[in-house]
């Protein structure tokens, strides 16, 4: 699971580009069996207006997640834009 809060000055165009990129990686990524992602609809979001839940077949398969290179090129353009809490849990 993930949630970002977006640095000021965040185009609309580069949230939906991640939005899109994060839901293409269905199908590239061994593994990972769901992804939902899109906006944050709570009222008590704290400033996260934005995130998504992964679901990988395993752990081996989230810990290559890491250093795919589809989820890097993400990273690349990505990180500066965000503050992000992640969280992994087993359910």
């Amino acid at each position: 699971m993930f949630v970002f809060q977006w640095k000021q000055g965040t185009s609309d165009a580069q949230q939906e580009r991640a939005r899109k990129e994060i839901g293409a990686f269905q199908g590239v990524i061994p593994g990972l069996l769901q992804t939902h992602v899109g906006p944050n609809i709570s009222p008590r979001a704290k400033g996260y207006t934005f995130g998504g839940v992964m679901q990988f077949k395993d752990q081996s398969y989230l810990d290559a997640y890491f250093q795919h290179p589809a989820h890097q090129a993400l990273l690349a353009w990505l990180v500066p834009l965000i503050d992000a809490i992640e969280l992994d849990l087993f359910a």
